[in-house]
C-alpha cells in the first residue's frame, strides 16, 4: 500500500512539473506575441514625432503609472521591441499580414501552418542577444532562432555559437553526402558540415604535434562534442579494428543519434593529402562491415585537417562511394614555445624566494 502511496505521489508531482513547464511556455509565447505586436504599434506611431527622442522615456513613464508591478517597459527594453518587429517583418512581411488578420485567434493555430510562430517560441532573452548581433541581418537572425528551438540552446550557448560564427561555418565542408546520403535529413547532415572546425578550447604550444592535438581533444570532450554538433555520443578514441592479420587504429569514434550512423573522425596537423581520403574510406568500410547493425545508416568519415586545397579534395573525393567529408580546423589558444620557455613555474618561484 506504502508503495501504490509513494507512486501515485510521484505521478501527481510528475503531473505537476509537466504543467508547470506548459503554464511558463504559454506565458513566454503570450509575452513574446506582444511584445510583436507593441513592437508594430511603436514603429507606426505618430507619437514618435511628436515627442522626438524623449518618445521611449516619456511612454516608459506613462504606462508605468498605470502598470506599477509589471517590468518590460523600460526605455531600453522599448527600442528592443521596436527593433524586434522590424527585424522580423523584413524576413516574413507575407507571413505578417497573415498574423495581422487572425492574431485574435493565433493561438489555435497550427505552428506548422504559421511561420512566424517560432518566434514565440524563443524567450524574450535570446531575441534580445540577436537583436544586439544581427539587427540588420534578418537572414542570420532566422538561422540562429531555428537553431534554439532545434537545441534547446542557452543565451550563453547562443552566445558562444555566435562568437564562433556557427552560421558562416556550418554546411561549408567540402563532402559527398548529397549523393551518399539522400535518404538522411538534410538538416542533420548539414550540422555536421562545418568548415573550419573551431578548436579554441584547446591550449596548445605552436609546435604540438597530432598526438597532442587529439590528447587535448579528448581531454575536452565536452567542449568537442558541442563544436561537433547535436546527438553526437563518445565512442572511443584510437578504436582498435582487426582487419586480416593486422590492427588498425581509429583516431576518435563517435555514434549520431539523429543520423542513426558511427561517424569516423581522422585528425591530420598536416594540409590535405590525397592518400588521407584512402585511410579514412578504409576505416569507414571496416566500420560498416564489422560494427554496424542492421538498425544504423552508413558510416560517415569526416577528416579534419590544419588546411586543405578544394581543388585538390575535390578531385580526391570524387572516385569515393562511402560518405566522406574534408574540413580544416582553427586553432585560437596558440602558445608560443619561445615565449613558454621564458614563463617561470609556481614552483620555481617558490624556489626562488626560499633561495633568498
Amino acid at each position: 500500500m506504502k508503495n501504490q502511496f509513494n507512486d501515485w505521489v510521484a505521478e501527481i508531482s510528475q503531473k505537476y512539473e509537466q504543467s508547470q513547464f506548459k503554464a511558463a511556455y504559454k506565458v513566454n509565447s503570450e509575452l513574446i506575441k506582444f511584445y510583436f505586436e507593441l513592437g508594430k504599434e511603436i514603429n507606426e506611431s505618430n507619437f514618435k514625432k511628436e515627442y522626438g527622442n524623449n518618445f521611449y522615456t516619456k511612454f516608459s513613464k506613462e504606462i508605468k503609472k498605470m502598470l506599477p508591478k509589471t517590468t518590460g517597459f523600460s526605455p531600453q527594453n522599448l527600442r528592443y521591441v521596436e527593433s524586434f518587429y522590424i527585424l522580423y517583418r523584413k524576413i516574413f512581411p507575407q507571413v505578417v499580414g497573415k498574423f495581422e488578420k487572425v492574431k485574435n485567434q493565433i493561438s489555435e493555430i497550427n505552428t506548422n501552418n504559421l511561420v512566424l510562430e517560432r518566434l514565440f517560441l524563443v524567450p524574450w532573452g535570446h531575441h534580445r542577444i540577436i537583436v544586439d548581433n544581427f539587427k540588420n541581418d534578418p537572414t542570420k537572425a532566422w538561422f540562429y532562432i531555428n537553431k534554439i528551438i532545434e537545441n534547446n540552446w542557452s543565451r550563453s550557448m547562443l552566445e558562444n555559437y555566435i562568437n564562433a560564427m556557427l552560421f558562416e561555418r556550418e554546411g561549408k565542408s567540402i563532402n559527398n553526402f548529397s549523393t551518399t546520403l539522400s535518404d538522411i535529413s538534410s538538416q542533420s547532415i548539414t550540422e555536421i558540415s562545418k568548415d573550419p572546425y573551431y578548436f579554441d578550447f584547446a591550449e596548445l604550444n605552436d609546435d604540438y604535434d597530432e598526438k597532442e592535438l587529439k590528447k587535448t581533444l579528448v581531454d575536452h570532450i565536452r567542449e568537442l562534442l558541442l563544436e561537433l554538433g547535436k546527438g553526437f555520443s563518445f565512442v572511443s578514441q584510437e578504436y582498435r579494428i582487426h582487419v586480416g592479420e593486422s590492427d588498425f587504429y581509429i583516431d576518435l569514434l563517435f555514434y549520431n543519434i539523429p543520423l542513426h550512423s558511427y561517424v569516423v573522425v581522422e585528425i591530420k596537423t598536416t594540409k590535405f593529402k590525397p592518400e588521407y581520403l584512402g585511410q579514412l574510406n578504409f576505416y569507414v568500410a571496416a566500420i560498416d562491415r564489422d560494427i554496424k547493425g542492421k538498425d544504423n545508416n552508413k558510416t560517415i568519415g569526416l577528416l579534419i585537417c590544419q588546411d586543405k586545397d578544394g581543388v585538390v579534395v575535390q578531385y580526391s573525393l570524387d572516385n569515393y562511394d562511402a560518405p566522406l567529408g574534408i574540413s580544416s580546423y582553427d586553432l585560437s589558444n596558440l602558445i608560443s614555445q619561445k615565449s613558454n620557455k621564458h614563463l617561470r613555474t609556481i614552483e620555481e618561484l617558490e624556489n626562488a624566494a626560499k633561495e633568498k
